[in-house]
């Protein structure tokens, strides 16, 4: 960081090897990566074939590149500044190797010496945003006192409340000329919060009115300000003006890719001894690495919080999952399969063996539009309403008419599709009632399919109350079986985009002649075949119920 090279000579190789004319120390610069020559017009930089690319200004060249002076030369995560010293600029640089969070280039005008005094905001630093380099032209001494103060306050901090606190301190230690200290940061919806206030005088902390106007140009324009006569300079702030400030500097907080995360604001009411232009340099340094350390923390806080929320969304889905049966039913003569996969940790798929007596056992199983939190939350108040409605109503139609009256009343702008099963034991009649939902496919003794049901299906649950339900029944011989399932099965799309289908369901469950454990897994893992390379969209469940064979 802060090499100068002076070109004296009409061709370099640069790359990382030891023998490259300028040896970048990058893992990922090619061996020779590029080339600066000198023609007629000038020195010309060109690519060689690297793997990374070469950049200047920001953009990728395609061929030799004629540099002019003040442009940058970036190859991998090094960047570098070109500066020609036959031409007179405001630009005093050279080729400069530096590694760091952000690009500063000095803007100001060249001026006689005894006009100095006389500058309303003395000068701009024009902080261009950049994963890549960082060179400012303060002084050594300057840039040293400044990185060693802030790597000693900021290189152990991980929290924002650790870290702003000890930038303030840092900048109170590098200027004593200080008063006041203000971190201000911009919130999620871009306000300016004031997150740090420091004063040299305890009474001046409760006092904090900024100047939002400078505020916001700072943050806007990536610039930082210096003002050696803020009462003049800004004459109508009230702010200034109420606590006489004399000198100011602001300076933008930039995160690793160049976004103002806030700003940095300190003053001074000393009519003499207050700060100087070199100062701006050595705070934007500071904010420099401040930004840095404020976004650190800010991504810890925030993989804290997703840890927290990780935490909550597994003892949920533990919650969840508490609501579903653990085991199948043990009923003699039948058999069960049952699979539920939520697309996230928790979901709003729904199935549950609901005993209403000795003799009478409801299968149920819903779709609560959507998935999720809000889905997953739904889903436990259908599973009690359900229990609740079915059980205390012996007719099923007038059961799912109560639970859509119980739902529609929630008002959650949400629905839910549903299908139940009252299977009697001893007479093997299942009565069906579906809401909005696909009808089970039954699997018939002679290996034909059907599905019951799909002539009677009233609409979703929550959409409207007073609705009347109508029910199917069938009879289950030995070998025969109800499958219901949710759209997460027969609408799982591929890497092609292409939907598993309700087919393709229905040929597993034919092929299965009855088999129920068969049926089940076959049908699961061929779902699970179809989605491979893909994420899972959409919540899943299958429940199947079949008499065994005699």
């Amino acid at each position: 960081m802060g090499r100068r090279i002076q070109l004296d000579s009409t061709k370099y190789i640069i790359g990382r090897h030891p023998e490259c004319d300028i040896v970048l120390e990058s893992a990922i610069v090619s061996r020779q990566h590029a080339e600066l020559y000198l023609e007629d017009s000038g020195y010309r930089v060109k690519d060689l074939e690297s793997r990374n690319g070469t950049f200047v200004n920001g953009k990728l060249i395609g061929g030799p590149t004629l540099l002019n002076d003040g442009d940058s030369i970036r190859i991998c995560d090094i960047e570098m500044v070109f500066g020609d010293e036959s031409i007179e600029s405001s630009y005093r640089g050279s080729l400069v190797s530096s590694k760091g969070s952000n690009l500063g280039v000095l803007i100001a005008e060249d001026e006689d010496e005894e006009d100095a005094g006389n500058r309303s905001v003395t000068a701009k630093l024009d902080v261009r945003g950049s994963q890549f380099g960082v060179q400012l032209s303060a002084s050594p001494e300057a840039k040293l006192s400044a990185l060693l103060e802030i790597m000693k306050s900021l290189g152990k901090t991980v929290g924002l409340e650790e870290v702003l606190p000890k930038v303030l301190d840092s900048l109170f230690t590098i200027f004593l000329q200080a008063d006041r200290g203000f971190i201000i940061l911009k919130d999620d919806a871009g306000n300016l919060i004031p997150r740090w206030v420091k004063a040299r005088r305890a009474d001046q902390e409760d006092k904090i009115r900024l100047s939002r106007t400078v505020l916001k140009e700072v943050i806007k324009n990536k610039q930082a300000i210096i003002s050696l006569d803020a009462e003049n300079d800004f004459s109508m702030s009230e702010s200034i003006a109420d606590f006489k400030i004399r000198s100011m500097i602001v300076a933008p907080l930039l995160n690793s890719e160049g976004e103002a995360l806030g700003a940095i604001h300190i003053d001074s009411i000393q009519t003499k001894g207050g700060f100087e232009n070199k100062d701006l340099e050595i705070l934007v340094g500071v904010a420099n690495q401040a930004g840095i350390a404020i976004e650190n923390a800010q991504l810890h806080e925030r993989m804290v919080l997703q840890k927290l929320v990780e935490q909550d969304l597994e003892l949920a889905k533990q919650v969840q999952m508490a609501f579903l049966p653990k085991t199948s039913p043990t009923c003699s003569g039948y058999s069960y399969f049952q699979y539920y996969n939520p697309a996230q940790q928790i979901g709003g798929d729904y199935f549950d063996y609901l005993e209403l007596d000795s003799n009478r056992i409801a299968i149920a199983l819903a779709d609560v539009v959507g998935h999720g939190v809000a889905a997953a939350m739904f889903m436990a108040k259908l599973s009690a309403e359900t229990r609740f409605a079915f059980a205390s109503i012996p007719d099923p139609r007038k059961a799912m008419a109560q639970l859509n009256d119980r739902i529609t009343a929630l008002d959650a702008d949400r629905f839910i599709t549903m299908s139940v099963i009252i299977l009697d034991k001893q007479s093997h009649k299942a009565t069906i009632v579906i809401a909005g939902h696909m009808p089970p496919i039954h699997f018939h003794a002679d290996g034909t399919i059907s599905e019951p049901g799909e002539d009677i299906s009233g609409p979703p649950l929550g959409i409207m109350s007073d609705i009347e339900f109508e029910s199917a029944e069938v009879t289950l011989q030995p070998g025969e079986c109800l499958t219901m399932y949710t759209d997460g099965i027969f609408e799982a799309p591929n890497a092609r985009h292409e939907q598993y289908s309700i087919n393709r369901v229905r040929e597993i469950i034919q092929t299965a002649k009855g088999r129920v454990q068969e049926a089940g897994e076959t049908l699961v893992k061929s779902v699970q075949e179809h989605i491979v390379g893909c994420e899972q969209e959409d919540d899943m469940c299958v429940v199947i119920v079949g008499r065994t064979q005699a």
